[in-house]
């Protein structure tokens, strides 16, 4: 029974996972689709890739249904976006920072304010070792 499981997950998930950790402050390329505009001569789907940047506060599950959770501050609201890791709409992550945390689930920044919610980053040698 597991084989059918993993030939389907091979079949429909994504060669290329991006490789990233909780506290990493991520830029996600979203595929979005708009609708075409109802007095337009093409009724044609527009789409656009527009990214999110935020930080990685928690990455759950496995397999197919493997996914994280960014998070950022918009004009002192908090807004977070669960993101699956092989849903074709996730077109390219990249990470911007590496964090340096102690946790698995970042959730207490969400309490947290101002200086309060940074990450400190974590430096890497040029010889790979932390520094």
């Amino acid at each position: 029974m597991s084989s059918r499981v993993d030939d389907v997950e091979k079949a429909n998930g994504k060669s290329e996972v991006p490789e990233f950790n909780v506290g990493d402050h991520v830029s996600v390329a979203v595929l979005i689709r708009e609708a075409a505009p109802k007095g337009a001569k093409k009724q044609e789907d527009r789409q656009r890739i527009q990214n999110f940047i935020g930080d990685v506060i928690a990455i759950g599950g496995r397999g197919l249904g493997r996914s994280f959770t960014v998070r950022r501050v918009v004009q002192g609201e908090g807004v977070e976006r669960v993101f699956p890791f092989h849903s074709p709409l996730v077109t390219a992550v990249k990470v911007e920072r590496r964090g340096d945390v102690r946790r698995a689930k970042l959730y207490d920044l969400r309490e947290k304010s101002g200086k309060a919610a940074r990450i400190k980053e974590r430096r890497v040698h040029k010889d790979g070792s932390k520094a």
